[in-house]
């Protein structure tokens, strides 16, 4: 099973971390997609609301364009750059091909699914 993040008209494949913060939004995502509005924060990645917390197992990490992590247990950041600190892991985009051009610049609404349609 993928975690698929659309962004605009683009869809990317991201394969999942093991812990239980993703078991948990595989549940929620079980329900239905999704949507968030992410903020652009220091240049290198978006950030914004879950709406509410998921278990953390936070660690130090050093995330990488692609990476998906829990912040603070209820913010998802998605990371277009690289940026080191205590994170919770999530997912990490499989082909990043045309992922930090369709993240853009300012704020972006992502949705979160199980369900794909490819990039």
């Amino acid at each position: 099973m993928k975690l698929y993040v659309q962004v605009g008209d683009r869809t990317f494949a991201a394969t999942w971390e093991d812990n239980e913060a993703t078991a948990a939004l595989r549940e929620k995502l079980a329900q239905g997609p999704v949507t968030l509005v992410l903020q652009d924060y220091a240049g290198f990645e978006k950030v914004g609301p879950l709406g509410e917390p998921l278990p953390t197992s936070n660690r130090q990490t050093a995330a990488q364009a692609g990476d998906i992590v829990l912040y603070q247990g209820d913010q998802i950041v998605v990371f277009y750059g690289s940026n080191t600190w205590s994170y919770t892991p999530l997912a990490h985009v499989d082909d990043l091909a045309g992922w930090t051009e369709a993240l853009g610049n300012g704020d972006v609404t992502v949705t979160l699914s199980l369900e794909g349609e490819g990039s």
